[in-house]
């Protein structure tokens, strides 16, 4: 019976690193190891995207010479004639090596080298009598040893955190973890050109902010040593997009990385990635019907298609949209309860209590109906919003930076979008009167005063920047990481970031 107990398998994986390293110093001694001058002309996925349609006789006539690199996953010895299998960037591709092909040494070499090495191959493409597309290797070298073995026979890592935690390791052996990542960076690309094509103009904002803005959330602190000052990693950029529509530029977008030093969670990373763009002379309305453009154009760029698998449920992004206020999303998705008590101050305290949410904290203290409501909203019916919604109307003490209603007091033109019950974008008609937006300010210093962590600090030059006028604007943010969860059938926000951060390892 095996010993598979942890101390066990590690005394067996240094046993297996020991004898990698005794190979590479033979590779040393005889100057072999790590060389740099091989260049690999194809890869794996273009050889088979160009002749897997090709017959075994068609192929033959071709002649072609082929040079792949790539990581050994599977290697057959049988005499006088082995199989590998190499996996680049593309995908994989099979090796045919013998004797007469590569020389005596070589193929001798090639049975002491081990799963997971780097390799160079240069041959002539072919197929196998089984119809494989292959490489019959003429040369045939070790770029880099692996020095440590890979994981359960290719299968994958089963420790979910240590996937998280070698992301290199899971990227060699686990192929649905490649694939969201190519999905990512295909969405972010479909993105910023479907932004481009619009007229917006892609910018860059800092990173480190003398006075945290933008956002409600508690942002980590640092110090600048030569300026001697406290700064504070970015929350959102939305401040410094804004001074550059006062500045002149009418649509301006940013593909920015955010930092947040609040809760970890399937939905929530430290560090995560948004877009926010503004387009002057643009409202909310406007903003929502642009941003369904956007998301549909994104899923169809990673994925092919509008219409996602998602959760074992069907997700569509093709079809419009629908739009709530906070109290219809209640009504709709919570039931059984009346506009009276929605609109009655002293039960929805009491019904908050019920729930588990405590109305005389530091962010419902002082609160007025319309933060009551959103709170009951978030407790009821957020987490039921399986397509994609629209929250409208949000109260204007929770939106700092939005514009209020002309018609309803104590009303924004806000929204925010949920899709299977995560927040995925957030956007506004945006604020431009200085003086309001002091009072704004003024306002969440003091809810700060009183506990509020998340409330916002005072920004004296962006009401400096207001004050030269800034046009009617709409802006937006969207959750990149959100987004790629949706479009990859990922549960966790750690599935679609590369290296999430974790604790420390013990």
């Amino acid at each position: 019976m095996t010993d598979s107990s942890p101390q066990n398998l590690a005394h067996e994986e240094n046993h297996l690193i020991a004898e990698r390293r005794h190979k590479l110093e033979k590779l040393r001694s005889n100057g072999v190891a790590y060389p740099n001058d091989f260049r690999p002309a194809d890869h794996a996925g273009a050889l088979h995207t160009d002749y897997d349609p090709l017959d075994k006789p068609a192929l033959e006539a071709l002649d072609r010479l082929a040079t792949v690199a790539g990581r050994m996953m599977l290697k057959r010895v049988m005499g006088k004639a082995s199989f590998a299998t190499l996996q680049d960037a593309t995908g994989r591709i099979q090796i045919y090596l013998d004797k007469n092909s590569v020389g005596e040494q070589a193929y001798e070499d090639f049975k002491t080298w081990d799963i997971g090495d780097i390799l160079g191959v240069e041959g002539t493409v072919f197929k196998t009598n089984k119809g494989e597309l292959s490489i019959h290797a003429s040369q045939i070298r070790i770029l880099a040893k692996s020095l440590r073995p890979l994981p359960d026979k290719f299968h994958g890592l089963s420790d979910q955190e240590m996937r998280y935690r070698q992301r290199y390791v899971d990227l060699i052996v686990t192929e649905e973890t490649r694939t969201t990542f190519l999905a990512r960076s295909k969405a972010i690309g479909g993105i910023r050109q479907f932004m481009l094509d619009a007229g917006f103009l892609e910018v860059e904002t800092p990173m480190l902010h003398p006075i945290p803005g933008g956002a409600a959330a508690k942002p980590f602190v640092t110090h600048h040593n030569a300026l001697d000052m406290e700064m504070f990693l970015r929350i959102a950029p939305e401040l410094y997009l804004k001074r550059l529509i006062v500045g002149g530029f009418d649509r301006v977008f940013e593909i920015n990385r955010n930092f947040r030093n609040e809760g970890v969670s399937p939905r929530h990373n430290p560090e995560f990635t948004m877009m926010e763009f503004y387009a002057a002379y643009t409202d909310y309305r406007w903003l929502m019907d642009f941003t369904e453009s956007l998301l549909r154009q994104a899923a169809i760029a990673a994925t092919g298609s509008a219409v996602l698998a998602y959760q074992d449920r069907t997700l569509d992004l093709s079809q419009p949209f629908d739009r709530l206020t906070i109290v219809e999303a209640i009504k709709k998705y919570a039931e059984g309860y009346t506009d009276e008590q929605l609109h009655d101050a002293a039960f929805l305290r009491t019904e908050l209590k019920r729930l588990g949410v405590d109305p005389n904290g530091p962010t419902l203290a002082r609160a007025g109906i319309g933060a009551l409501q959103l709170s009951l909203f978030e407790e009821t019916a957020e987490a039921k919003l399986w397509d994609p919604t629209f929250i409208v109307d949000y109260p204007v003490e929770v939106s700092p930076l939005a514009r209020a209603s002309d018609t309803q007091a104590g009303i924004t033109e806000r929204f925010e979008l949920f899709i299977t019950g995560r927040e995925i974008a957030n956007g506004f008609s945006e604020l431009n009167d200085p003086e309001d937006q002091a009072a704004r300010f003024q306002a969440q210093v003091q809810a700060k005063d009183a506990g509020d962590e998340e409330a916002m600090f005072y920004d004296a030059d962006y009401i400096r920047a207001l004050e030269y006028g800034m046009p009617p604007t709409g802006g937006c943010g969207i959750g990149i990481d959100r987004l790629v969860m949706l479009l990859t059938n990922s549960p966790s926000i750690r599935d679609v970031i590369l290296f999430p951060h974790l604790r420390k390892e013990d």
